[in-house]
C-alpha cells in the first residue's frame, strides 16, 4: 500500500469503566495496579453503579464519539481517517485496539486523550500504555500526541452554551445570581510538588469559560477525590457548597469542567451524593449537561486534530 492510501488512526483514549456489576472489582484490581481493594470498598464501588444504570455509561458514550468523529473526519469524501477507541483500565483495552489498528497498516496514528486538561498522572498514562503497546508489539508505526486543549474556543464555547442551558432549571428572577461552582476531578497532592502542569491546565478551562459568563458569580472545587491515605487536591465540592450556604445562597449550578461524559463521578458523585447534601441544606443543586457524543464536541475534536496536523506539517 502506498503511503498516500495507507489510513491515518486516530486513537481515542479513555479511563473506561466496568461494563456490569460482575466486572466492578477486575476494573478496580486495573485501576490499583494489580493491589486487591478492599472487599467494603468494592461493594459500596458497586452500589454507586447499581444506582446509576449498572455500568459505566462512559465506554459506549466513547465508542458513539469514535464512530461520529470518523464520519466527520472523511467528509470530505477522502475517507483516509480511521478512528479506534482504547481504554486504560478495561476492555478494549490501549494495547488490544493498538494491534487492531496495526492491521490496517496505517501511516502513522495520532493518539488523542479524551481529557482536554494535561496531567503525568492521567494524560501520561495514556501516553505510557501507547508506549507499552508499541513495544510489546514491536511497531514502528509514528505516533504523535494532541496536547493540551484546555483554552479551545469550541470546547469553551460548547461549555458556555451548556451552563446557559443549566441556568434554565432556575426560576427566571434568580437566574443571574446562581453561582456556576466549576469542578473538576482531584489528584493527589505531591503532582504540585512534580511540577504537573494540571492546576494550571484545569484553571486555563474556568478562566475561558468564566470570561465569556459576564457577571454570573464562580466558584471551584476538586470532585471525588480518592481513598488512598496521601492528601488531594481542594478545596472539595463539599467544602464549597458548606462555604455557598454559609454565605446566604440557596442556588447551585454545578458544572463539570474537567470531564467530557457522564460516568460515575458525574452521575453519582454530583447528581446523587451533592445534589443530597445541598438538600439538606435547603439548596437547590442542579448539573449542566455534559457534552457526551453530542455534535459541539465532535465539531471541537475534528478542530483540535486539524490544528494538530498543521502544526505536525509546519
Amino acid at each position: 500500500m502506498s503511503s498516500s492510501n495507507r489510513p491515518i488512526a486516530v486513537l481515542l483514549m479513555a479511563m473506561g469503566g466496568p461494563d456490569c456489576l460482575d466486572n466492578v472489582e477486575p476494573f478496580l484490581l486495573d485501576v490499583r495496579g494489580g493491589r486487591p481493594t478492599p472487599p467494603e470498598l468494592v461493594e459500596e464501588i458497586r452500589a454507586r453503579y447499581r444506582a446509576t444504570g449498572g455500568k459505566s455509561p462512559a465506554v459506549g458514550i466513547t465508542q458513539e464519539v469514535a464512530k461520529k468523529l470518523e464520519q466527520r473526519l472523511n467528509q470530505s469524501g477522502q475517507d483516509r481517517y480511521r478512528v479506534y477507541m482504547g481504554l486504560r483500565h478495561w476492555h478494549p483495552f490501549i494495547k488490544e485496539t493498538y494491534a487492531e489498528l496495526l492491521q490496517e497498516q496505517p501511516e502513522r496514528v495520532i493518539g488523542f486523550c479524551m481529557a482536554p486538561q494535561q496531567s503525568s498522572l492521567s494524560t501520561g498514562a495514556y501516553r505510557k500504555k501507547v508506549e507499552e503497546a508499541q513495544s510489546s508489539l514491536q511497531s514502528a508505526c509514528p505516533v504523535s500526541y494532541v496536547g493540551s486543549w484546555n483554552r479551545h474556543p469550541l470546547l469553551v464555547a460548547a461549555i458556555v452554551e451548556n451552563i446557559r442551558q443549566g441556568l434554565e432549571k432556575f426560576p427566571a428572577d434568580l437566574r443571574g445570581n446562581v453561582p456556576v461552582l466549576f469542578t473538576a476531578h482531584s489528584l493527589p497532592e505531591r503532582i504540585v510538588h512534580m511540577g504537573d502542569p494540571y492546576p494550571q491546565e484545569v484553571r486555563g478551562t474556568v478562566e475561558a469559560v468564566t470570561a465569556l459568563l459576564g457577571n454570573q458569580p464562580t466558584r471551584f472545587a476538586y470532585q471525588s477525590q480518592g481513598r488512598s491515605g496521601e492528601a488531594w487536591l481542594g478545596p472539595t465540592v463539599e467544602s464549597a457548597i458548606e462555604d455557598l450556604h454559609r454565605e446566604g445562597q440557596r442556588q447551585v449550578l454545578v458544572a463539570p469542567i474537567g470531564f467530557l461524559c457522564d460516568h460515575v463521578e458525574t452521575l453519582f458523585d454530583i447528581d446523587i451524593e451533592l445534589k443530597q447534601l445541598a438538600k439538606t441544606k435547603g439548596m437547590q443543586l442542579e448539573r449542566i449537561p455534559m457534552l457526551n457524543a453530542s455534535s459541539p464536541l465532535i465539531e471541537t475534536l475534528v478542530s483540535v486534530i486539524a490544528d494538530h496536523e498543521s502544526a505536525r506539517v509546519s
